[in-house]
């Protein structure tokens, strides 16, 4: 789905959502609420400029809209992969995303992200995984690592990850298993305004990811293991 179309299925023509270069920004009106609406479109990767874009929408809307909502729109290929931007310190960049995003959070702003198209590594990290929530379109593609870059760094054999990918969400990309892992709290299908009006109205902003992971099947040790440090 194009980033035309979702928004319209969202809001209709109550926004004043714009495109500048693969960034998008604007508010949103839904159902008497006004949102501040930022996120990326044609698999963005997202280097120094298009992090500090990001951020500047969502340390303005901090500063002069308190409490307002902010949904993030997650459409991504990852860090880019250029020599000038690593000489930048790329990392810096995506780092102080994430942290404009927690600052929205202990500001008292609702966040709710959602990937509309693809999801990959670090530029999926520092925005929809650093939201309250992110939840995700059934055709979204997710992932963080592919299985030829997983083998290089764990040194298990790619042969060996692609069959424990079969049995274990943990080590295969895909929607459905980053659901079961819990990074991902829902999957919108039908009627997209309600259910952007469900997550907001949802107002648990604690971390539920590793509980929903056990619950769910995908990630079993995780949660059992955070209780146990938090209770020593």
């Amino acid at each position: 789905m194009n980033w035309q179309t979702l928004v319209q299925a969202l809001f209709g023509a109550a926004h004043t959502i714009e495109r500048n270069g693969d960034v998008l920004s604007g508010t949103a009106q839904l159902q008497g609420q006004t949102l501040a609406v930022v996120g990326t479109t044609d698999h963005a990767p997202i280097g120094v400029e298009t992090a500090l874009a990001q951020a500047k929408v969502i340390l303005e809307t901090v500063q002069h809209h308190p409490g307002r909502a902010i949904l993030l729109l997650v459409d991504t290929q990852g860090q880019r992969l250029r020599h000038r931007d690593e000489l930048l310190c790329i990392n810096r960049y995506m780092a102080h995303m994430g942290c404009c995003v927690d600052l929205a959070r202990r500001s008292g702003h609702r966040v709710i992200a959602l990937v509309y198209d693809q999801a990959l590594s670090g530029g999926f990290i520092t925005s929809g995984l650093m939201a309250d929530t992110c939840h995700a379109l059934p055709e979204a593609e997710i992932r963080v690592m592919r299985l030829p870059a997983m083998s290089r760094v764990t040194k298990i054999a790619e042969d060996v990850l692609a069959a424990l990918s079969l049995s274990n969400p943990v080590f295969a990309p895909g929607v459905e298993n980053y659901v079961a892992m819990g990074g991902i709290a829902s999957l919108w299908r039908g009627d997209l305004q309600a259910s952007l009006l469900a997550a907001l109205a949802d107002e648990d902003s604690t971390d539920q990811r590793a509980a929903l992971g056990a619950a769910r099947g995908g990630r079993k040790l995780s949660n059992a293991v955070t209780q146990r440090v938090l209770a020593a």
